[in-house]
């Protein structure tokens, strides 16, 4: 893991992905080609048990990205949301995913389901509001573990009723920051 976001920073400096797409590529192509094993990452593959999924800091990126452990709950989904204009890098490591694409709605309709596509472990997707809106979600009755970075980083989305479209502000915190839990004391967290 070290090594990754070595990489990453060296790769994105200090103005993080920006609007070049070679950097974009070259960060698609380091998040694919990272090869580590449970043990480089399992200190951040936590899980809090009840939840759909639990948002694990790994590394802030000088402030210029954030790398995210996502642990994700058997047969889980997120809401469908946005990404605050913010670059979204997402490679599997544990398990399968399913990405669901949106159109933007307009005012007072529900989001359009574009398409739908299987993530298998390795795989990489990419996404950006300039796509559209999606949600990522575990059919499996076990765990999946994916790795994110968004950049710039952000605390704040916005999520999407499929129904009606109504619109929420959604907080994107983690919820251990650096493999340390950042939870009250009492919380219940599992590692994994």
């Amino acid at each position: 893991m070290s090594d990754l976001i070595a990489q990453l920073n060296t790769c994105m400096g200090d103005t993080g992905l920006g609007t070049d797409p070679h950097t974009v590529r070259l960060v698609r192509q380091l998040m694919h080609s990272y090869t580590g094993t449970n043990s480089d990452w399992s200190q951040y593959a936590i899980y809090k048990p009840g939840t759909r999924y639990t948002r694990n800091l790994v590394d802030d990126g000088n402030g210029k990205y954030n790398l995210l452990m996502l642990v994700w709950g058997a047969d889980q989904e997120s809401p469908i949301h946005d990404h605050a204009n913010s670059h979204c890098m997402m490679r599997l490591l544990e398990g399968r995913l399913d990405e669901a694409l949106y159109k933007w709605p307009s005012k007072d309709e529900a989001p359009r389901l574009v398409c739908t596509r299987p993530l298998r472990e390795e795989s990489v997707a990419y996404m950006h509001d300039r796509i559209g809106l999606h949600r990522i979600s575990n059919p499996e009755a076990h765990r999946a573990v994916s790795l994110h970075l968004y950049s710039p980083p952000y605390d704040m989305c916005k999520t999407f009723d499929a129904r009606t479209g109504h619109v929420e502000a959604s907080s994107c915190t983690a919820e251990r920051l650096h493999g340390v839990c950042s939870q009250t004391p009492g919380s219940s967290i599992t590692l994994i």
